[in-house]
């Protein structure tokens, strides 16, 4: 391909994945999936490798993130980023409005502009001539921390703005996390056996304080504007007008924004989302009040901390008040015990609350919660409801302090405590405890693990009650007939289930290492040991100063990987899975040798038995040369890797005319790398 041909589709994709981005992000209307998405990202990054000298910092590709800081810089604001005047009743927000009225000429007509109050974090992001050049948070209001490369990684945030852009921009707004994410994050988490996030805000304001982007960009944060710094070459007389001019550069606004004549519609539209705000995809704990007209806000002024026109409404924390029925316990996938409160079904902030974790018994013993108390609960931005404290004058003598268990509930081993800790844990291993082996099967099978698709926690339920599975190694011995003739399974679900199963044997080693759930090892930890080592055989094989010795990982993560592969119980089940076809393929740089990558943007499909290398080896390779490998054949497909006795995969490839290599061609192709 010509120069002047790679520069015109490099600058078409960028192009293209800006819009798509904005219509995601700012207009709330996406025309494409995520796989097609990840199509054109992942064509424009083969691109950009194989001629690195057109990566421009603006392009799509810099968000996942780049080298870790030592340290965050500190940046004084153009303009002071000033705090809110808060209340929590509306017979305040009426008195504020009488000294807005005041503060202008009578009779003179107000609009106001309402907003949500996202409950994030606050950060300063800076244009020059179109082009993103600085972010910080609010820090102290005149100092924050230079977090522009965590910020470079928020997709919401543009690079470089639309038409007639100013000469300066500073767009004051709202770093946040989806519910759904805080949810998928914790799960992550778990599986390391790290602390959840308590709320969306806590996991934000971590994640901006990460020095490795990488990691941030992992997150998936959001931005919504809210307002603006320093500007050179802006001309507008209405926040309204600002926030749509905010909207034409490709800069997410809020879609719940409204403006009203008087304080009675305001304090109506409070009173409705109240309950709405429930039903949003993401925390909001009130209301933004603000004067529209941008000279009655300079008439206005300033106190010494906030400006005088515009107030913050927040909602009351919600809380419920409720009885514990009873306090049972839960098993992890490690063998730790968690205390959960069974609860009396109460509403709180748009759902039936039925149960709330207690998180150990040294929590119980804090909070003196017995069974049969009242409690009050509460959703204060929190995922999973809290017990905020008991009533102990509603007592009448019959609750029943709760005891830890001595013996494991689902299998009746010993419980130990751990040494400097304060959790509980199984003696047994996963294999001799059925609530263990459920976990570890749904954590194995977990979509940022081995990618089973259908198998779901009713099956696995099924699976280890019938003794059908009395290990991982079991999964992949079930067949068809067995599969089908449980509940709610049939022929197709088993036919399907059977192939995910298949398709699972070749994930790459860090999914393999994360379904294997090595205690304080998630995903990230598995990425980067497998990064490191490059084989599974390479990890067993690292002494405890090597594994210490990667970044990332620390003394504590290392212990733990080092145990684990010392035991002789694990060591017998990786041979048992390698000995029924499970082959994690090796992680092997991204690139050729060369830098030449003959098989970028092409999707891959593997099938039958290859002559001279396993299939992992073969994945590895043509990961190394650019390409993606899929485990199914679709009108996407673009060659397929045939081997001997390959059937439907083959079959399916002829009759949608999709090439056909041998292992013979791939080797010819790697040649050229």
């Amino acid at each position: 391909m010509a120069h002047s041909d790679v520069v015109r589709e490099i600058e078409a994709l960028r192009a293209e994945i800006d819009r798509h981005n904005r219509l995601y992000y700012v207009d709330a209307a996406p025309v494409i999936g995520d796989r097609d998405y990840d199509r054109l990202m992942d064509r424009l990054e083969a691109l950009e490798a194989e001629h690195p000298e057109l990566v421009t910092p603006e392009s799509p590709t810099q968000r996942v993130g780049g080298r870790p800081l030592d340290e965050f810089a500190t940046v004084t604001h153009a303009v002071p980023m000033l705090s809110i005047e808060n209340t929590y009743n509306f017979d305040e927000v009426r008195e504020w409005d009488a000294r807005v009225r005041k503060g202008l000429n009578p009779d003179e007509p107000v609009r106001y502009a309402v907003e949500l109050k996202v409950d994030g974090v606050a950060v300063s992001v800076r244009f020059e001539r179109g082009k993103f050049v600085l972010g910080a948070t609010r820090g102290d209001g005149y100092q924050g921390d230079d977090v522009s490369a965590n910020l470079r990684t928020v997709r919401g945030i543009p690079m470089t703005l639309g038409d007639r852009p100013p000469e300066v921009l500073e767009v004051r707004g709202e770093v946040y996390m989806t519910n759904a994410e805080l949810v998928r994050l914790n799960e992550l988490r778990a599986a390391a056996e790290e602390l959840p996030f308590a709320n969306p805000r806590n996991a934000t304001a971590g994640s901006l304080k990460l020095l490795d982007s990488k990691l941030c960009a992992a997150r998936r944060l959001r931005f919504v504007a809210h307002g603006l710094g320093e500007t050179r070459g802006i001309v507008a007389e209405s926040y309204a007008e600002i926030l749509g001019q905010l909207k034409g550069w490709g800069i997410p606004v809020s879609p719940h924004n409204a403006l009203y004549e008087t304080i009675d519609e305001v304090i109506a539209h409070a009173e409705r989302w109240q309950a709405l705000r429930n039903d949003l995809d993401f925390q909001t704990d009130g209301l933004v009040v603000k004067v529209d007209d941008l000279r009655q806000r300079e008439r206005l002024g300033t106190r010494s901390k906030s400006p005088r026109w515009v107030i913050a409404f927040k909602y009351a924390a919600e809380q419920a008040v409720t009885k514990v029925l009873n306090i049972g316990v839960q098993v992890g996938k490690t063998g730790k015990l968690t205390p959960v409160a069974d609860l009396t079904p109460v509403p709180l902030a748009g759902t039936t609350v039925r149960r709330a974790s207690l998180h150990n018994a040294d929590e119980i013993a804090r909070k003196d919660v017995r069974v049969g108390d009242t409690v009050v609960i509460q959703k204060a931005g929190e995922i999973i409801p809290q017990v905020v404290r008991v009533e102990a004058e509603a007592r009448d003598g019959s609750e029943v302090p709760f005891v830890f268990p001595t013996a494991c509930p689902s299998c009746g081993a010993p419980v130990e405590r751990e040494p400097d800790g304060v959790d509980y844990r199984c003696t047994n291993p996963p294999s001799a405890c059925p609530e263990q082996l459920k976990e570890t099967i749904r954590w194995f099978a977990h979509r940022d693990a081995m990618d089973v698709e259908g198998l779901g926690v009713k099956l696995i339920d099924q699976l280890v009650d019938r003794s059908l599975v009395r290990s991982l190694v079991d999964l992949y011995r079930l067949d068809e007939a067995t599969l089908a003739d449980l509940d709610r399974m049939g022929k197709k679900s088993a036919q399907n289930l059977i192939a995910g199963l298949e398709a699972s044997k070749t994930r790459t080693l860090d999914r393999f290492l994360t379904g294997l759930t090595i205690r304080h090892v998630g995903t990230r930890g598995a990425e980067v040991l497998a990064e490191r080592f490059g084989t599974l055989g390479a990890i067993k094989g690292a002494t405890l100063a090597e594994l210490e010795a990667v970044p990332e990982i620390g003394s504590v993560v290392a212990a733990s990987v080092f145990d684990f592969f010392q035991d002789g119980a694990n060591l017998r089940l990786l041979d048992d899975l390698l000995a029924v076809g499970v082959d994690p393929a090796p992680v092997l740089p991204a690139a050729a040798p060369s830098g030449r990558l003959p098989l970028a943007g092409k999707t891959i499909v593997l099938t039958g038995t290859l002559p001279n290398r396993p299939r992992s080896e073969a994945e590895a390779l043509i990961k190394r040369l650019g390409g993606k490998v899929t485990g199914s054949v679709s009108k996407s497909t673009s060659l397929v890797l045939a081997g001997s006795d390959a059937g439907s995969k083959l079959e399916k490839a002829r009759a949608l005319n999709i090439p056909i290599i041998d292992e013979a061609e791939l080797d010819r192709i790697a040649s050229t790398a």
